[in-house]
């Protein structure tokens, strides 16, 4: 599990003010040991809970109670616009003179546009650096911590925060017989519309055991089959919105439903939407109770040290060794 550096750590007067806009990168850097460093953060930055006094930059214009239908239908639209769905407050940026000022590039839905941040970081007086974390793949959230420290200066800390990561990665792999094809699972990042999940979590589900087919992941070129021990040099595309006419027909004997940014009550919300439609008994899934939600806002859609924790939980569902799972990991069967 992640360890939180304390609050009240000493700061170095040379050391730089560091603003994080990404849930993910303000957890890639608690990991490195630069808790300390934090002068701000996202609205979305809440973990390690010890950050959470720290002042707030933006916040969300979509309505947090909004029907996920609905969420879609802003987005979209927002999008189409080229607006962003974030504001920020430009004059506490200004007051805190961050140094270093950590985003992304990889989803403008879950996060502000890094186009956006870069206009703002043009107008401060100081010139902060924009550091930009867009990984697509399990190895690439690992990368981020290097990438995290050297801009931070705590180069000397993160190879053994990864170390760390991969020994968990690698240990919970044990558990999992990398050449049979296992179960088929759905895993669902949004449920009206179905989105199903891409990236890093297709990498997770087939590394544990199972199988993805509504975004199943593929073989970089020249690494051959990518079977096995190999598994690492396979990759997914993005999450894809998908009709409910494919999830029926995959005949899931695994379901996950995991919004993201939801909690467990929106996600609980959700599933008993799904729950209200005419295929749902039919899925394998459901008349076995192999369903499970999660908590999206804080697993699986953060591409940051806590993969592993879902990961982890990830194995110990599917292969029935419930002490893999995290303590503490929010998760509930739905029956």
């Amino acid at each position: 599990m992640l360890t939180p550096q304390l609050p009240g750590t000493p700061r170095d007067s040379a050391a730089p003010r560091v603003v994080s806009l990404l849930p993910s990168a303000t957890e890639s850097l608690c990991a490195v040991g630069g808790e300390h460093l934090l002068v701000g953060r996202s609205h979305e930055c809440d973990f390690p809970a010890s950050i959470r006094h720290l002042p707030v930059l933006t916040a969300q214009r979509i309505p947090h109670s909004t029907a996920p239908a609905q969420i879609d239908a802003m987005v979209s639209a927002a999008l189409a616009q080229s607006q962003s769905l974030y504001t920020v407050d430009e004059d506490l940026l200004r007051e805190l003179r961050p140094d270093v000022i950590l985003t992304q590039d990889l989803c403008n839905v879950c996060s502000i546009d890094l186009a956006a941040v870069q206009r703002l970081a043009m107008s401060l007086p100081n010139s902060p650096r924009i550091v930009s974390l867009n990984p697509t793949t399990v190895e690439g959230t690992f990368d981020d911590l290097l990438t995290v420290a050297s801009a931070t200066g705590l180069q000397d800390r993160a190879m053994s925060a990864i170390v760390a990561l991969r020994e968990r990665l690698y240990r919970t792999s044990d558990f999992v017989n990398p050449f049979d094809d296992g179960p088929v699972l759905a895993f669902l990042e949004w449920t009206d519309p179905l989105f199903c999940g891409g990236h890093w979590t297709p990498q997770l589900i087939e590394r544990a055991g199972a199988r993805h087919p509504l975004n199943p992941t593929v073989p970089k070129p020249t690494a051959g089959a990518a079977a096995g021990p190999q598994m690492a040099e396979r990759i997914a595309g993005k999450s894809i919105r998908i009709p409910e006419d494919a999830l029926i027909a995959i005949r899931p004997e695994f379901l996950v439903i995991c919004p993201c940014g939801l909690d467990l009550d929106r996600t609980r919300e959700c599933a008993r939407a799904l729950a209200a439609k005419p295929w749902w008994n039919d899925l394998p899934a459901v008349r076995n109770g192999r369903v499970a939600l999660v908590d999206g806002n804080q697993m699986f859609n953060r591409p940051g040290p806590r993969l592993v924790d879902a990961y982890e939980w990830l194995v110990g569902w599917l292969q029935d060794r419930p002490e893999l799972i995290p303590p503490g990991f929010p998760w509930e069967r739905f029956a």
